[in-house]
């Protein structure tokens, strides 16, 4: 029995640290020149790349006479097509982020390190970086001859036109993240007229300067050195989350194909120790000595095994999307039967119904009241009961609006200091005290309820309403 099927899979602290040392990672010494190979998993992963073009082009897209998705952190709204959030929204925010963190959680319980292999923007943007490499520096042995080469006309021409389109794309990007929170064709406007403010200078500089360091030249060591969730991930993988898994029982002996050996006299396994697994690796290790921490699933070594297999006449997946629990039992645990899934379901319906509610029931003006409680009533001189409260009312319009207060409630109510309508100033709380005066007689117990109405006309003259129930509190 080979080394690895010894290793592979670990019972115990000793296999643990036997199998460890068996990982290769590049802590920077070298520049890894992947190679590219097409095939089925290299197209899910344009695909997938394909996601960030909403990063590009969502600034662009218009909703009435604005930005369809504006986050206006001076303003402090944030403007979400036809809704407007305000800071007394934020809630949903925090919700929204709550449904992406589990959602990534279960994720990567169920097939690993997606996010980092086909949708992360370090490897999205490290891959275009290098794919731009390559096409002006050729294959990876190429690329390595040319780094060894003395500098000359030829190698500082080539040079010049990759960094040079690496920061093309280092630009595109500050200002793609920057128009997200300034409109964009005014962006564009005070860019070219060079009125640019300080603080759209400073991110779209950092943005250029983060960019290019990071998947030009730091690339891999991002994901090892400075990404939290590349470090935390290893606790969210168990023996059943489904990764790309090397067959070693399949694979080991390790051997080269003999010209004309017949198949029945082979002594190795399918592994012909071609090392093309290896060599499309965007980080460099070796799925071959088990899982370790450079693997971000990307499944491009599915491909280099794959294509492999199909020259040498043998089954396809060597290589595959398998969990170790299916590897040593030969069947995995089916998704629905494993309680984490279940914990992290009910987490992620929980926010999102949040969230859902929370846009079902958000207005365009927003009402809250506030009841006076120093002193809860005032006995009037003819004999009725006051109560006295504070009104809140918010415009999350761009317009301001004339609003008019009214209020329901116990028979006879009279609603005093609401007389006049109010106006609202768009994007801002505005205030107005009122008085609730009720005969005694009709009040049946020491406090009922009571409920305040705003209304207003908004643009093209849609009927804006807003309620909030409080209470009436009277004499025992």
């Amino acid at each position: 029995m080979s080394d690895v099927q010894n290793r592979i899979p670990a019972t115990s602290v000793d296999d643990l640290y036997a199998e460890a040392g068996h990982w290769h990672i590049n802590t920077g010494e070298e520049t890894i020149h992947a190679k590219r190979m097409p095939g089925k998993w290299r197209s899910i992963k344009w695909w997938a790349n394909s996601f960030w073009l909403v990063f590009f082009l969502g600034p662009y897209l218009r909703w009435d006479d604005r930005q369809a998705v504006l986050f206006d952190i001076p303003s402090r709204q944030f403007h979400i097509f036809g809704a407007t959030l305000l800071p007394q929204d934020f809630w949903m925010l925090a919700l929204l982020l709550l449904f992406f963190a589990i959602l990534l959680a279960v994720v990567t319980a169920v097939a690993g390190r997606v996010w980092c292999g086909f949708f992360c923007f370090q490897t999205i943007w490290t891959d275009i970086y290098t794919w731009i490499e390559e096409k002006l520096e050729g294959s990876p042995q190429k690329r390595r001859k040319l780094e060894k080469a003395p500098w000359d006309l030829k190698k500082i021409k080539v040079k010049s036109l990759k960094h040079f389109l690496w920061l093309i794309i280092a630009v595109i990007t500050g200002i793609s993240f920057t128009a997200w929170f300034t409109d964009a064709f005014v962006l564009w406007g005070e860019l070219l007229s060079l009125q640019l403010g300080m603080v759209s200078v400073t991110f779209i500089g950092m943005f250029i300067l983060g960019t290019y360091i990071l998947a030009g030249f730091m690339r891999e060591q991002t994901c090892f050195w400075l990404c939290p969730y590349a470090r935390i991930q290893g606790v969210m993988i168990d023996k059943t989350t489904v990764l790309p898994t090397y067959d070693y029982v399949r694979g080991e002996p390790r051997g080269r194909v003999k010209k004309g050996q017949r198949e029945e006299d082979r002594a190795t396994g399918d592994c012909i120790d071609c090392n093309q697994c290896v060599a499309v690796c965007p980080t460099g290790v070796d799925i071959r000595n088990g899982q370790q921490e450079g693997c971000i699933t990307c499944a491009l070594c599915l491909d280099a095994c794959d294509s492999v297999m199909d020259k040498v006449g043998r089954p396809r997946g060597l290589i595959r999307y398998e969990s170790q629990e299916g590897l040593d039992t030969g069947h995995s645990i089916p998704i629905l039967k494993r309680p984490r899934v279940w914990v992290y379901g009910f987490i992620l319906l929980a926010s999102l119904s949040g969230i859902i509610y929370g846009l079902s029931t958000l207005d365009s003006i927003q009402l809250k009241v506030l009841h006076d409680r120093q002193p809860l009533f005032v006995m009037q001189s003819d004999g009725s009961i006051q109560n006295k409260y504070r009104l809140k009312m918010l415009n999350k319009l761009k317009d301001p609006v004339e609003v008019t207060i009214t209020a329901s409630g116990p028979a006879g109510l009279i609603l005093v200091g609401a007389e006049k309508t109010v106006t609202l100033k768009p994007g801002t709380v505005s205030g107005r005290d009122v008085f609730v005066r009720v005969p005694r007689s009709n009040l049946v117990g020491e406090s009922q309820s009571i409920i305040f109405y705003i209304e207003g006309a908004g643009d093209s003259n849609q009927i804006l309403k807003s309620k909030r129930e409080s209470v009436f509190i009277g004499p025992r």
